[in-house]
Order: C-alpha cells, then structure tokens, then sequence
C-alpha cells in the first residue's frame, strides 16, 4: 500500500505545499521556481548523514548519470525500513496534499506517477550534458544539500538547446529548483571546481512507463493507492 493520503500538510515541518503556493514562476529560460527551505529538518540531517559508500560518489560521468547506474542510490523500501526520517520524507511526498500543490501550482496530472527519490553524490570532474528528463518524468524538483566552500555555486543550470548556461539555480542548503520537464527544459552542469562533495536530492514523479521500478519509493502507483 502507499503513503497515507490523510497526513496533515506540515507534518514533521515539511511546509513545501504552502512555501510552492506563494512562489512565483520563473519564466526564463523555461517555466520554472525557486524554492528556499523544501525539506524539514530532520530529512536533511538524514540526507547529509547517509553514507552509501565509496563507490556512490561520481567523478566524471561523461555528462551522463546513466554511466554509473549500477552505483546509484534511492530512498526504496529497504533504505525507508532503515531511516524512520527518509521514510517519513517519502511518505510526505507521496501523500496527496504535496501532489495536489504540484499539480495546482504547476498544472501537471501525478494521479498514476509514482514517487522517485534519488540521492546523487558528485564530485570534481562531474559535469552533466543538456538534457531535458522528457519521457516518463512528470515533475523534476532538485533539493542542494551541499556544504562547504564554494556550494552555493554548485545549483544546476538551466540552459538554452544550444547548451549554453542562461540561469543557475542558487545551490543554499535546502533550496531547490523545480519544472515539469517539456521540450524545453533543458539543463545539465556545467564542468567547475567541486572542492568537496556536491549532495543532491532528486525528485522525480514518474509514469507507468517507468522500467526501474527498483528505484521506486513505494512501487509502481496502482489503482488501489489513488
């Protein structure tokens, strides 16, 4: 079964569903918005003290997250068993009223997407190419955990089809960037200094056409959980 949809809206402080409500949309280079304070405190100590390993942090990627899929890391089921506050965060985020404010601020349908969340960890030499998460991806939100010098120059950015960096998303602890991924919304990372570790939540909704369901925090959406 999913996440239960009568949770109240600021449990365990999660405030997003408000703080996107009073956001204004960006509309450069591609509709966007710039969020400040998105998860509760306690998801984000968990997030900055999860250490999977070695073998989790990407260097050079070739532009390319998928070149390392083997060494990946999501909030599933089994990290959620292990995290009470990881699985609380999920939970938010799959309960109703944190889709409804995306689907009402936002204008997108995540009635059947099922909940994605990815803990991506990068560091010098990482750099990703242009691309746009079309496809099966309904909603992208990508939360900056990082910490140390120079991180708050770490934020993705949002590009022009040719490749070129019109906007970098500010990269303050707990910001985000987040869209509806369309033909337009391109973005990647442009190679520069990471003197550290760059940790970043990514969150995605994703259609029924998803392959990775492993990835999924509760399993595909299926008519019994909406």
């Amino acid at each position: 079964m999913g996440s239960d949809t009568t949770l109240p809206l600021h449990a365990g402080g999660f405030s997003l569903p408000e703080t996107l409500a009073h956001t204004p949309v960006a509309t450069y280079p591609f509709a966007h918005w710039q969020l400040e304070n998105v998860l509760p405190p306690a998801a984000c100590d968990a997030l900055v003290a999860w250490n999977p390993g070695e073998g989790a942090v990407a260097g050079d990627v070739g532009g390319r997250r998928e070149t390392r899929n083997a060494h990946r890391v999501f909030v599933d089921p089994a990290t959620r068993a292990r995290e009470p506050r990881l699985d609380a965060m999920a939970h938010q985020f799959d309960a109703a009223p944190m889709r409804q404010a995306f689907e009402t601020v936002c204008g997108t349908s995540l009635d059947t997407a099922a909940l994605r969340l990815e803990l991506c960890l990068d560091t010098d030499g990482f750099w990703l190419a242009p691309h746009t998460d079309i496809g099966a991806k309904k909603l992208t939100l990508l939360v900056s955990l990082s910490e140390g010098e120079g991180a708050e120059d770490w934020g993705t950015d949002l590009m022009l089809p040719d490749g070129a960096s019109a906007v970098r998303a500010p990269a303050l602890f707990n910001s985000a960037v987040l869209f509806i991924p369309s033909d337009r919304t391109w973005h990647g990372f442009v190679r520069r200094p990471i003197q550290g570790t760059r940790r970043t939540l990514i969150v995605n909704y994703v259609d029924e056409s998803w392959r990775a369901v492993h990835e999924l925090a509760f399993g595909p959406r299926s008519a019994t959980r909406h």
